[in-house]
């Protein structure tokens, strides 16, 4: 059996993401990198929020696949080296290697520790299969090692990640994606506007449980940039901008707040809000033309009945859109 190898591109500075989460914190409207909710905490309730009945993206992406991955496969062909990322624990993609025939699997997510499990029970289940972990903050620039080898891959990004950024950020994404492909396939998730009924609930489940994944996000600043946020401070809104077409999720302070720090201090006011998240929601035809401007081609999409979930294949270079 093979073992999979495991590489980190950028470890991680401790004095520049206290130096980046500090300049956040003092901006005009406190903001905060949505990288930032997935500690070890946040990334289990992230998990648990996918199992709620309000929350409709990774259940509606998940039937899409189950109904369309044959017709998927078809119009990509077979992978040599499939590229998640974003990988988390594997499964999604893992769930794609026999449909697509996958020789090559490249797991990419912000740190190759959490990938160390995941990968070596995958490798258990497919022992002939070529793995490589890569850790990578994608979020800045999608700059791929030379470890994962030359000539064409597919990129995975599924789960509407996308959504984080902003149209432009997303189409600078994209660009980077294009080129990171050399000449292969991107599959991508993408979440479709919807009514604000079913979208705000997604995001403020009656049970609490998003909420906690949010206010959790002060704990994780505490720890990374020596705050002392006291998160019995502060409560979680999230709300539909439909200007902006975006869900945007606060921490919002429920009376006046001192956060300080070794060498600093902010003062909140009572209802004063620090911005954690965008979800970004698509129209289907403005989602192929910022691939298209991308330099995509090809297009295909599939989409659940109500059509509030896309999946999108793109082909990297010219050819028929």
């Amino acid at each position: 059996m093979k073992s999979p190898r495991l590489i980190q591109i950028a470890h991680q500075d401790p004095q520049a993401i206290r130096a980046e989460l500090l300049a956040g914190l003092v901006a005009p409207t406190a903001t905060i990198a949505p990288k930032y909710l997935y500690d070890a905490l946040g990334s289990r309730l992230f998990t648990a929020i996918t199992e709620l009945p309000e929350y409709y993206p990774t259940r509606t992406e998940a039937v899409i696949f189950s109904h369309e991955m044959k017709d998927m496969a078809r119009a990509l062909g077979p992978v040599a080296t499939l590229v998640d990322l974003g990988a988390g624990n594997c499964e999604k993609a893992a769930r794609l290697f026999e449909t697509f025939r996958v020789q090559r699997y490249v797991a990419v997510d912000i740190s190759v520790n959490y990938l160390r499990d995941s990968l070596a029970c995958l490798q258990r289940e497919h022992p002939e299969m070529d793995m490589l972990g890569v850790g990578l903050d994608f979020s800045a620039a999608l700059a791929l090692p030379a470890e994962i080898g030359n000539g064409p891959r597919t990129l995975f990004y599924p789960g509407s990640s996308i959504g984080n950024f902003t149209p432009a950020e997303a189409l600078a994404f994209l660009r980077q994606a294009q080129a990171a492909s050399q000449g292969g396939t991107l599959l991508i998730g993408v979440d479709l506007v919807k009514p604000v009924s079913i979208l705000e609930p997604a995001y403020d489940d009656p049970l609490g449980v998003t909420a906690a994944f949010n206010r959790n996000m002060l704990l994780h600043l505490n720890r990374l940039a020596g705050t002392d946020f006291n998160i019995a401070d502060w409560r979680h809104v999230a709300f539909f901008n439909g200007s902006e077409s975006r869900i945007e999720m606060h921490l919002e302070a429920l009376r006046d707040v001192r956060v300080s720090w070794p060498g600093g201090e902010r003062r909140f006011r009572a209802g004063e809000r620090m911005h954690t998240e965008n979800s970004y929601k698509w129209q289907l035809d403005d989602f192929a033309g910022l691939l298209q401007q991308a330099g995509f081609s090809r297009l295909r999409h599939w989409t659940d009945e109500n059509e509030w979930f896309a999946v999108f294949a793109a082909f990297a270079g010219n050819g028929d859109a």
